[in-house]
């Protein structure tokens, strides 16, 4: 049987959120790609999506070296 503790482990809704995140820029950038002839406003609009998923990378990366040991958070040297 699957613990509340062994689901957490696997950080499936952390992983399926940067997934989401990343189809979502993805998705933004081929539309930007596809404009005949994008405006200035619309090239701050994907200027800052993928600024913010820079950040969001950033932050997951930095998650995702933490370990849960023992019901205690310790940081990974």
């Amino acid at each position: 049987m699957i613990t509340v503790e062994r689901f957490l482990r696997w950080k499936i809704l952390p992983r399926f959120m940067m997934l989401l995140s990343t189809a979502m820029s993805w998705r933004c950038a081929e539309w930007f790609m596809a404009l005949e002839d994008p405006t200035a406003s619309q090239s701050a609009f994907v200027s800052v999506v993928m600024g913010v998923m820079t950040g969001v990378f950033g932050i997951w990366m930095g998650h995702e070296h933490k370990e849960v040991s023992n019901g205690n958070q310790k940081e990974k040297s």
